[in-house]
């Protein structure tokens, strides 16, 4: 048998158990995930961290102004000095988010609620356009993160859950 061969008969095996527990990607064809994309609106971001949540909201469920769908969201954040040296200077900072959401349908009734949150950290004992580079990017990091949090909260609905 050729190596090859034996690779195709491994991935079968591989991929026997997870056909019969029922196993359906999420964003195949017909899968929950696809099942919302393009379908929800969300609302105007008003700062740098809205822009970036609602940016990869969109790139995971698709960009539209009148969807079936409105998620509404209010993003908090906090940074916190981690790392201090005897000088009092602070080296790395903690940065943790949370996002309240509700998804509501056309009809205004809550399809989905939730909270999510995490956190990043960045340092600082570089230069400074170093630290704010680094700064900037955790917060990104942050929404991305989050976003990825709500997704996947939302996916029972287009499941129909």
């Amino acid at each position: 048998m050729s190596s090859s061969d034996r690779r195709k008969v491994i991935a079968l095996l591989a991929a026997l158990p997870l056909a019969a527990c029922g196993f359906a990607p999420a964003y195949g064809p017909g899968g929950a995930a696809s099942a919302l994309f393009g379908r929800v609106a969300f609302d105007v971001p008003e700062d740098k961290a809205g822009f970036d949540l609602v940016g990869r909201l969109e790139e995971r469920l698709g960009r539209t102004a009148d969807g079936e769908f409105r998620l509404s969201y209010r993003i908090e954040t906090k940074e916190t000095g981690l790392a201090i040296t005897p000088e009092a200077a602070v080296t790395r900072y903690n940065v943790t988010g949370s996002v309240a959401f509700t998804l509501t349908d056309s009809m205004g009734a809550t399809r989905a609620e939730g909270q999510v949150s995490t956190f990043t950290s960045y340092s600082a004992s570089g230069t400074t356009v170093s630290t704010a580079t680094a700064r900037e990017d955790a917060y990104r990091r942050l929404m991305v993160i989050l976003a990825d949090q709500i997704v996947t909260r939302l996916i029972p609905v287009g499941a129909g859950g």
